[in-house]
């Protein structure tokens, strides 16, 4: 490795790394009760026979797709696959909407379309203030969807729109994605578990 490389990145590796871990112990301290709320509600509503929607933009369209494969496929053990669906993959649903109505409706007349009462929607977002995953909850409060949201910095407007919001205690875009991703993760633990006779 070059010398002057590594004497310019080094340092910042370790910043990086230690923020990082910072944030998620700052959500073991602060959040913990609402993660735990979040989960609950979760596994209810697939053991009644409900489905796990998700939806955000950008990297939280990419963590919808991810948690959704840790939902069909498998997080840690075998299993029946787990009904989830991700609102952000279907281009010519996404790329329609967007073109004949608003980028604002995108997810929303797929909530209409596919969502019932007591299924669950999942709402993404860093900033908490995603026009079109706000739009998204309100259709799932008429249809009687449990409405969970993943924010980031204060929950923005998002956070009066959802029965639970799990808000990652960052103002940094790039932490609060991290913690996303990794409550993530726990809320797919915990359905396995509970789903599958472990918990």
């Amino acid at each position: 490795m070059n010398t002057d490389f590594g004497n310019r990145f080094a340092g910042l590796i370790r910043d990086q790394l230690k923020a990082s871990a910072e944030v998620k112990l700052k959500i073991a301290e602060t959040i913990l009760p609402d993660i735990l709320e979040a989960g609950q509600e979760i596994t209810l509503r697939l053991k009644a026979g409900g489905t796990l929607f998700f939806c955000g933009n950008g990297g939280s369209a990419a963590d919808s797709q991810h948690l959704t494969a840790e939902l069909v496929s498998r997080l840690r053990m075998e299993r029946a696959a787990i009904p989830a669906v991700a609102l952000t993959t279907d281009t010519s649903i996404l790329t329609a909407m967007a073109n004949d109505y608003d980028y604002s409706q995108i997810f929303s007349r797929q909530v209409e379309a596919l969502g019932r009462k007591g299924d669950v929607l999942l709402g993404i977002s860093t900033s908490g203030n995603a026009a079109n995953v706000i739009e998204a909850m309100k259709v799932a409060k008429r249809t009687g969807l449990y409405r969970i949201g993943l924010l980031g910095k204060n929950g923005g407007k998002l956070k009066d729109f959802v029965d639970t919001a799990v808000i990652v205690p960052s103002f940094d875009t790039q932490r609060i994605q991290e913690g996303h991703i990794t409550i993530g993760h726990i809320l797919c633990d915990i359905v396995e578990q509970v789903l599958f006779g472990q918990a």
